[in-house]
């Protein structure tokens, strides 16, 4: 297990790198200067000279990079052109926000996507599987902002059953958080789930077909055993990897969601550091995005051998 870590670790160093490196030089090739806004109306040359100074970024790229990459090692992610705050602060308040909304949005898509594949599997090529397939597509097909401002059209605003937008801490007010978090998780986990049943679906359809699945039939063991017991067992590796991918990129901030339901997460973070060609909010924010998508690949690895009794043995 040591090893693997070990392993895994050494293919992320370079990998973070080539991350950083390409999101430091794309970020700096956008068009526009974030000064001109900071210098106000009259946008004096001279005081834009002193903000370019001050942020060396008259220094050419190679040496902004490495002067970056240097501050980022030590732990400091650098300021916000914008608002001066630094950039580890923002990350630090806007990450909770985003784990809690991705956290349940993940549990929804598996509670859905899991069990719905496994039904779909048992009754191959009858109604329940055509059924089944029919709203995974449906899931895949319905944009997330379109059906998250019909849910707060009906749940919200015609039955008043949940809050229309907004964010609660689950720390410090447990129920008003899960009632925000209701619409935002199944709008997110739906779309999610869609997959997760298409997985599981096709993994479970492989391994009923095993030579290890009829022995377990011919033994007399009830299908619900042979199914929940030895087959799901093995046909979880790849909905691990699937669902572990899927956190990553809910990490990296469901922006529109967000939006839609005034959620003050990663995605508006970016988005407004991305218009405001702020370059020290996005740097970090792509960078923490990056770290999260290599641990939750690392979790996977993990969880492999975990679930799978042949690769503790190897």
């Amino acid at each position: 297990m040591l090893t693997l870590i070990a392993r895994r670790i050494l293919v992320a160093i370079p990998t973070l790198f080539l991350v950083a490196l390409m999101v430091f030089a794309l970020q700096r090739a956008l068009p526009g200067d974030p000064f001109l806004v900071i210098a106000g109306e009259e946008r004096d040359p001279e005081v834009i000279a002193r903000l370019r100074a001050i942020y060396r970024l008259d220094d050419p790229i190679f040496v902004q990079f490495f002067a970056w990459l240097g501050q980022v090692l030590q732990g400091d992610f650098g300021r916000s052109l914008r608002t001066g705050e630094p950039v580890l602060g923002l990350i630090a308040q806007k990450l909770p926000v985003t784990l809690q909304l991705a956290v349940a949005s993940i549990l929804v898509a598996i509670a859905i996507g899991i069990p719905a594949g496994i039904l779909a599997a048992r009754n191959k090529g009858t109604a329940v599987d055509y059924s089944a397939s029919a709203l995974a597509l449906s899931g895949l097909s319905i944009p997330n902002f379109w059906l998250g401002i019909m849910l707060i059209l009906v749940v919200s605003v015609e039955l008043r059953w949940l809050p229309a937008s907004g964010y609660e801490s689950i720390f410090v007010d447990p129920r008003a958080a899960i009632e925000r978090l209701i619409m935002p998780a199944f709008v997110l986990g739906g779309g999610l789930a869609a997959f997760i049943m298409r997985h599981t679906r096709s993994a479970m359809l492989e391994v009923l077909r095993s030579d290890y699945v009829r022995t377990a039939r011919a033994k007399g063991l009830d299908e619900n055993t042979v199914v929940n017991r030895h087959a799901l067992r093995n046909a979880l590796v790849p909905i691990i990897t699937l669902s572990t991918l899927l956190f990553g990129e809910l990490l990296a901030g469901a922006v529109l969601t967000e939006q839609v339901f005034t959620i003050p997460g990663f995605g508006k973070l970016i988005v407004d550091a991305v218009f405001n060609r702020d370059y020290g909010v996005v740097q970090g924010v792509v960078l923490c995005t990056a770290i999260g998508f290599i641990l939750m690949n690392l979790l996977a690895d993990i969880l492999y051998v975990l679930v799978n009794p042949r690769l503790r043995s190897g």
